[in-house]
């Protein structure tokens, strides 16, 4: 089989991509930018970029020498800067070729530092908004060269002529557009200003806002960052950053961290909220590359356990997404996010050394947080344990407290067994913490790591059991017949049946039954069924010997001495059902459809005897 003569351009040359400007502007108004108000950002992008590069011409300048100029009266939309400018030959270089960047000129590597962005992509955002892009310049780097002026069309056309001198008289650039009629709500002099405010308020050199209407222009970002200020004390110091996190987030922090990286140029600060957040909600971090707002939802800057603080910071180093809307996932943000995690562990301890009342309004709203912290952090778990909060037989209480009365701590591996056995275990004198909760019952058994005096153990049935007093002979002589028919009713429920004394009186029965035993039962059930076939085999292998679960009556109660005197077969039957339902909903444990059913029909075996009675 031959393959048909496919024509070739002479010599075989290479072909050039035919680029659709409208549907590129497309692809980035859809999948790479969150909103059309990005095309103002990627503007005071560019002009911070072309002040950077005019700085490094003339090092010598003053601090306020060259800034940046906003302009929007409703009809036009301007951005004038003070920067290196562009040559001809820069804007055929730069403004004509999609994807070229002057970021990517000689000595990138040198420079990358000193810029936001490293794409030459951020002036085609504008078409977002507008349907052409005129650009004035005057190169800085070529005093000579005469001003230029390049107008882009979303058509994919463009113009370039050069000007006079006079056209621009000083080095800078000028980028205007003519918004469309739906572009409004992004382009509207109040908003215009807003949005500078919002992407601008950190940037280091001065932005100022005209609206046109002839008054003095507004300063976008007026004073430097909160924490770049000097205060007359520390405590001035602490409310300006609070009230500034309050400011941004909207709320009043518990306290305020400070984050200083000098390593990657970070500074910022942490608040700390005031109120808890569900475990494992992230919330969203405020990120500045060089003054310019990146993200208001960066993740990634912080650990996932970290989510009772929301951060607001500024980084030299850190690398942009193509969309410069989140941070790019590398080395240097790992190393960040450990270095802000490890800030975080410093201020919980100085807190715990220095700060009790912090500490405890701390722990009261973010003790789950920590939680999740101290299960793998060993400082903070020597640090925070003993007075991290549980639910345990004295209510709830700080391990410290907990371990001075209870040397020996038994904890529950969920809630509904604490549940079950909470009353009786503390009038028993035993000391039970609730471990069914998020990462409590392993932070409970590393208590011996922090008081060596106390030892720790999973609650066992039997010991709780060992706990109730046994009845004397001849009373448990007399209840045998009781108990036998009750052991009888309750066997398809896999439960044994003992009589014991236990406080408080009150409880007529106590139901011991583990989770762990029940789900065994289910498997041995399910391996006697399947018998004989493959997954009997494979149930046969895993089984056994099944756990009983124990319903414990209590001599004590009332009701319980009379149920054991009860004497007609049926009746004493029913009552044992009754008491099993009884304790199986004190359990608070989900209810079997069986036992429902039980429940069910013992209550209505009993209302119908004493009716029967009564009448």
């Amino acid at each position: 089989m031959t393959l048909p003569d496919i024509p070739l351009s002479p010599a075989g040359a290479d072909r050039t991509f035919q680029v659709d400007l409208r549907g590129l502007v497309d692809l980035l108004s859809h999948h790479l930018y969150s909103s059309p108000r990005v095309y103002l950002r990627e503007l005071m992008q560019n002009a911070v970029d072309a002040l950077t590069a005019r700085r490094r011409l003339e090092p010598a300048a003053p601090a306020d020498a060259f800034g940046i100029r906003l302009y929007a009266d409703g009809s036009v939309v301007r951005v004038e800067d003070d920067g290196v400018g562009l040559t001809e030959g820069d804007v055929h270089t730069f403004l004509a070729t999609i994807g070229r960047s002057s970021k990517r000129a000689e000595k990138i590597a040198e420079q990358r530092a000193d810029f936001i962005g490293q794409f030459g992509i951020g002036l085609l955002s504008c078409f977002l908004v507008a349907d052409e892009i005129h650009v004035l310049s005057r190169s800085a780097a070529t005093p000579e060269a005469p001003a230029v002026e390049w107008r882009g069309r979303g058509d994919g056309s463009y113009t370039v002529r050069t000007l006079p001198a006079s056209a621009r008289p000083r080095p800078g650039t000028t980028v205007t557009l003519t918004p469309r009629a739906d572009a409004g709500e992004w382009t509207r002099p109040a908003q215009v200003h807003t949005l500078a405010r919002h992407f601008g308020s950190l940037l280091r050199h001065p932005v100022a806002f005209d609206d046109g209407t002839g008054g003095p222009g507004a300063p976008v970002n007026p004073e430097p960052a909160p924490w770049a200020r000097t205060y007359p004390t520390p405590g001035a110091r602490s409310r300006a950053l609070a009230a500034y996190g309050a400011e941004v987030f909207g709320f009043t922090p518990l306290d305020t961290i400070e984050l200083d990286l000098p390593a990657v140029g970070l500074k910022g600060i942490a608040c700390v909220l005031p109120e808890a957040v569900p475990a494992g909600r992230r919330h969203g971090h405020r990120v500045h590359v060089k003054g310019m707002l990146l993200s208001e939802q960066a993740e990634e800057i912080l650990p996932e356990w970290a989510f009772f603080v929301r951060c607001v910071v500024d980084a030299e180093s850190l690398r942009p997404t193509a969309s410069r809307e989140s941070l790019y996932e590398d080395d240097t943000l790992a190393a960040v996010r450990d270095a802000l995690a490890e800030r975080l562990r410093a201020w919980i301890a100085r807190a715990a050394a220095s700060d009790p009342d912090l500490l405890a309004r701390f722990l009261q709203a973010h003790h789950l947080a920590v939680k999740s912290l101290a299960v793998h952090d060993d400082e903070i778990l020597r640090m925070l344990l003993p007075w991290l909060p549980f639910e345990t037989t004295d209510g709830h209480s700080t391990l410290d407290e907990f371990a001075r009365t209870h040397r020996t701590v038994l904890v529950t591996s969920s809630v509904e067994e604490f549940r079950q056995v909470a009353a009786i275990a503390s009038a028993a004198g035993l000391g039970v913490v609730n471990g069914g909760y998020t990462y409590d019952r392993e932070l409970v058994h590393r208590l011996p790591e922090i008081r060596p005096e106390v030892s720790v153990a999973d609650l066992d049935p039997a010991t709780l059991t060992a706990h109730l007093d046994p009845v004397d002979r001849e009373t448990e002589l007399a209840a045998a017949a009781y108990l036998a028919l009750a052991r009888d009713a309750l066997a398809v429920f896999d439960c044994d049946v003992a009589l014991r004394t236990f406080q408080p009186a009150s409880a007529p029965a106590l139901l011991m039954d583990s989770r762990e035993a029940r789900h065994e039962r289910t498997r041995s059930q399910l391996a006697r069924e399947q018998e004989g076939g493959v997954w009997g085999d494979i149930l046969g292998a895993l089984r056994q010997e099944a756990p009983r679960a124990q319903l414990i009556l209590n001599q004590l109660n009332p009701l319980v001495r009379t149920a054991v005197a009860i004497d007609e077969p049926e009746l004493a039957r029913t009552s044992a059902e009754a008491l099993y339902g009884q304790a199986a909903m004190l359990s608070r444990r989900p209810l079997r459809p069986a036992e429902s059913s039980l429940i069910n029909r013992s209550f209505l075996d009993l209302l119908a005897h004493a009716l029967r009675k009564d009448s």
